[in-house]
């Protein structure tokens, strides 16, 4: 069964790209998230690395429709850490070096490229655009985790992007604030990891991203968690007036059980007698019951209490 990311990495392919600005959007966040510059024989590509057969389907399709060359692959082997097969796909050809150029990846010159590493604004003018970029982005290099349902914590909403350069990391940043999203930006090992970790702003994400089908399981996970935590916070609040009942019981005893010892029960006028005779013969009752069951008021027991602890004060 795929998780959180899975889901979202399959809702984003499921969903396709329409217009070409769109493609070569999407094309460019991928590569830089998930692919690296290779140069071999005097040309200059670049490779992709991948563990999902479908994203390099999807990929080498999006590459095939836009410049009408395929990638091939150069390597396949097993992933010691995940136990699955590592795919590496390489484009490296007469064409690559326009392709990422197209991409705005690299720049040519006179006597060959230098690399781009910032986003290049002519690929994200457009609404569109950005969104597909935010796509391409997640798909090459991100991961979203949820909480636990059974567990009451409020945290554990993570979304993120890895970049292999800072400079691309705050441009993506930028690209956020676009959507109205404030994301951080940190640094890890080499590379530099775009987050957040607010339900609502991962909500806001996953619809910028149009995975609606995975938006609507967050907001279920969140209703639910909102449920758990507040069904726990309730029970808290029960356990914690049961404990202040039982204490100040125990304490109401003591006083009157004083009294019986020095004076006698009998000296009390009527009044405060019937309130530590009722004590006494339901120690666990709330002031409410007591009240109820004297027809009095609960600020009237509470009244009487505090004499009878008076007078059990200066007995002690």
């Amino acid at each position: 069964m795929p998780n959180f990311t899975e889901e979202i990495k399959n809702e984003i392919m499921q969903g396709g790209l329409r217009s070409e600005c769109c493609k070569i959007a999407f094309l460019s966040a991928f590569v830089r998230t998930s692919g690296s510059i290779i140069s071999r024989g005097g040309l200059c590509g670049f490779e992709i690395v991948t563990e999902n057969e479908r994203t390099a389907e999807f990929i080498n399709e999006l590459v095939e429709g836009l410049f009408g060359c395929s990638m091939a692959v150069a390597e396949a082997k097993m992933d010691s850490m995940s136990g699955r097969d590592k795919l590496t796909f390489d484009c490296l050809n007469d064409q690559s070096a326009d392709i990422l150029q197209t991409l705005g990846i690299i720049r040519k010159e006179n006597d060959g490229f230098s690399l781009s590493f910032g986003i290049d604004e002519g690929i994200i003018a457009k609404d569109c655009c950005k969104a597909a970029y935010l796509k391409g982005a997640f798909l090459g290099g991100g991961s979203c985790t949820l909480p636990d349902e059974q567990t009451y914590s409020r945290t554990g909403y993570h979304f993120e992007v890895v970049f292999s350069n800072k400079i691309t990391a705050s441009d993506f940043c930028e690209l956020l604030c676009d959507f109205e999203i404030l994301a951080r930006l940190v640094s890890r090992k080499d590379n530099a990891v775009v987050y957040v970790k607010s339900k609502e702003i991962v909500s806001d994400l996953l619809g910028a991203m149009q995975t609606y089908k995975c938006l609507e399981k967050l907001n279920k996970i969140v209703e639910f968690k909102d449920k758990c935590n507040n069904d726990n916070r309730i029970s808290n609040c029960s356990v914690s007036n049961i404990d202040k009942a039982v204490k100040a019981s125990v304490v109401q005893i003591k006083c009157i059980e004083i009294i019986s010892r020095t004076i006698g029960l009998q000296s009390l006028d009527k009044m405060l007698f019937e309130v530590a005779e009722a004590r006494l013969a339901d120690p666990n009752a709330s002031m409410q019951e007591l009240a109820d069951r004297l027809g009095i008021t609960k600020s009237c027991i509470n009244h009487r209490m505090r004499k009878i602890a008076d007078i059990s004060n200066q007995l002690a």
